[in-house]
């Protein structure tokens, strides 16, 4: 009896998990899915893969035990393709809101990504009780042009959001 993998099906898991890790490191929330979509597609392969030979079904009485196939990760990527697609479902709600709200589906950096950015251009090892720029965060919204500065009121009008006690400008 045979027990090892077709290396098709191996080179498969490889392509579609490296693939999926690939996309899921991009700043597109489409790729992002798509990307979750390929690994977990190649993550069920595997178990397959894993789970020996076909065999016979797995009922008493039909089938000689030895000749049986292993009904576990069967169960597992059954309910690998259940917890999937509920995860999709989420995720592409997720995107819709973004296209909703941003008109694109593009993840940006937040306040502290770009702190740590200009920190590693700097080539400066900041004491931990200062701050590495000698800016607050107040000053970086205030440099900073995307959504995480701007907050909409109740009337549906964008306003500034008050950082610091002395943002007068920002009303």
């Amino acid at each position: 009896m045979d027990t090892s993998p077709s290396l098709a099906l191996v080179l498969l898991v490889a392509v579609l998990v490296g693939c999926g890790v690939y996309l899921l490191l991009e700043r597109s929330l489409t790729r992002v899915i798509v990307g979750i979509a390929m690994i977990s597609n190649g993550v069920n392969i595997m178990f397959l893969i894993a789970g020996g030979r076909a065999g016979g079904p797995p009922l008493v009485g039909t089938t000689e035990p030895e000749n049986m196939s292993d009904p576990l990760p069967q169960a597992m990527v059954l309910t690998a393709i259940v917890i999937t697609l509920g995860l999709t479902a989420f995720l592409l709600s997720l995107a819709y809101r973004a296209w909703q709200l941003n008109g694109h589906d593009e993840v940006q950096d937040d306040l502290e990504d770009r702190r740590i950015a200009r920190l590693a251009q700097s080539d400066e090892v900041p004491a931990r009780s200062v701050d590495d720029a000698g800016t607050t965060l107040a000053e970086d919204a205030l440099l900073s042009r995307d959504e995480t500065s701007v907050l909409p009121d109740r009337a549906g009008r964008a306003r500034r959001a008050r950082i610091g006690a002395g943002d007068e400008e920002l009303r």
